[in-house]
């Protein structure tokens, strides 16, 4: 079960951008990122959420989508997320945010894949402009930002040797191709 939602749950970066998502639905993901795990206990995140499409594309204006596609600027208008998950991290509770950040964006991402929606963790994020398009107080840090919606592509695996490239890549139907190294290839000692 968890093995299937986890091959289901790949990095979409294109959507159907009129499929709103609810505040309750972004709610609900948030809520499983706070009953996870967190480094101490400290429980140090804070979340922005967006469903506005104004505030929408001042998020999007700050994102950098899929380095290995060098020729996408990412998606184009019509394919862009509905809705957004600013992940902070709160620099009055602690300093170093560990891996919270990425415990809480595997915990939203497979609960919007079990809803029927695909998102992409992004980390490539002009963070000073967006603390100043949202307003966001200097206490918080921008960590990453999830973009949500409902996937309007396909996304699949592909098992490879060792020494071949993991670059992802896609094919001339727009299909996204994800190489993944075998098993074998990851455990050692």
């Amino acid at each position: 079960m968890i093995e299937g939602l986890i091959k289901k749950n790949r990095s979409c970066r294109r959507f159907y951008q009129d499929e709103a998502v609810d505040e309750e639905t972004l709610k609900g993901l948030v809520n499983l990122a706070r009953l996870s795990a967190s480094a101490g206990n400290l429980q140090p995140l804070k979340y922005i959420l967006s469903k506005d499409p104004e505030k929408n594309d001042k998020i999007f204006s700050c994102l950098t989508w899929a380095g290995y596609l060098r020729d996408w600027p990412g998606p184009r208008e019509g394919e862009r997320p509905s809705a957004y998950i600013v992940v902070l991290g709160d620099a009055e509770i602690c300093i170093n945010f560990w891996c919270d950040h990425g415990i809480a964006a595997q915990s939203i991402m497979l609960g919007a894949r079990e809803k029927g929606l695909g998102g992409c963790i992004i980390g490539s994020v002009n963070r000073k402009r967006l603390s100043e398009l949202l307003n966001i107080p200097e206490r918080y840090e921008v960590l990453i930002v999830l973009a949500i919606g409902k996937p309007k592509e396909e996304v699949i695996i592909e098992e490879i040797a060792a020494g071949e490239s993991i670059k992802y890549w896609r094919d001339d139907k727009g299909v996204h191709h994800v190489p993944k190294r075998r098993l074998e290839d990851i455990i050692t000692l």
